[in-house]
């Protein structure tokens, strides 16, 4: 049985679409509902039904979507555990949008470089959501997220790759550097607090004890820059990997205690992951990417002080 047919069958029912499986494939709606109809010969039953632009499960494609995923994961093991000298194969990576703009790019560059083997799937969440498609092992072989607020279990492992400190983001010049009385008197646009970081946030509120006067609520970094940049409000958030929006005129103010409140932003993954070696290749690019960024920001350094 040709695994591309099941592939296709199952990310057909999975978005309801055979346009958007044949989008998610890089092929033709016809060259999907071609493998589709393979399969269907090969297994003598029909195992979609459609309606206009989007298809459902008949009973019998019903009673084997869920092997059929899990065959497709034990087929992409098979190569991991076959090649003994060098990883391979695919690894399937959740990550959070900060860290898909700030830290990915360099350590997929050095991935690419030294694992050109190794065939990286990116999925972009929330940390929460991430965080439950690793335990559940079917979707995610690893993520990177903001660090739970809770213990992780002993089932899984962890591994922080940036810190993050708490920041109060005004509108550059700030009319004073002190981000207690900011907080306290400007409008405020929250982070939201059904993220984990807009936990932080809310815990340092607390713990300060300031009710600021709260204008929005929003679960993206970027756009609170931008409103930020407009004369909205101001913020607290952590001080997130650049690149930032362009073109913003932006004050980041530290804040007393804000490191006791960082963000942290880690690699979780199964310890017993067959995908481990894939992993582990993962996080020497990542330790290597951050040793090439620590050269650069010192020889930057130095030039400065030259100058």
């Amino acid at each position: 049985m040709d695994t591309r047919f099941l592939q296709s069958f199952v990310l057909a029912v999975d978005n309801g679409s055979i346009a958007e499986a044949a989008r998610r494939l890089d092929l033709t709606a016809a060259a999907v509902a071609k493998r589709i109809h393979a399969l269907e010969n090969e297994i003598g039953a029909a195992l979609v039904t459609r309606s206009g632009r989007t298809i459902r499960p008949t009973e019998a494609g019903a009673a084997i979507v869920e092997r059929a995923r899990r065959f497709l994961a034990e087929a992409r093991d098979f190569k991991s555990i076959a090649v003994a000298d060098r990883p391979s194969g695919q690894l399937r990576l959740g990550a959070i949008s900060t860290a898909l703009s700030g830290l990915l790019p360099d350590i997929l560059a050095l991935m690419k470089e030294n694992y050109p083997q190794i065939d990286v799937n990116i999925a972009v969440g929330h940390s929460g959501g991430l965080y439950r498609k690793v335990l559940d092992g079917d979707d995610l072989d690893a993520a990177v997220i903001t660090e739970p607020p809770f213990a992780i279990p002993k089932s899984c492992a962890w591994r922080m790759l940036r810190e993050e400190p708490l920041i109060v983001l005004t509108r550059a010049p700030a009319r004073s550097r002190k981000p207690h009385a900011i907080l306290a008197s400007e409008p405020f646009i929250r982070l939201d607090r059904k993220l984990w970081p807009g936990r932080l946030v809310d815990d340092y509120l607390r713990k300060v004890g300031i009710r600021p006067r709260e204008l929005f609520e929003i679960d993206q970094f970027d756009p609170i820059a931008v409103m930020v940049d407009r004369g909205l409000g101001v913020s607290l958030l952590p001080d997130w990997a650049p690149p930032w929006p362009e073109g913003l005129s932006l004050a980041k103010l530290p804040v007393p205690g804000g490191r006791s409140f960082a963000r942290r932003i880690g690699l979780i993954w199964p310890r017993a992951s067959l995908r481990l070696r894939l992993v582990k290749a993962f996080l020497e690019q990542a330790a290597a990417a951050f040793e090439q960024g620590t050269a650069q920001k010192t020889a930057n350094s130095r030039a400065r002080v030259r100058r």
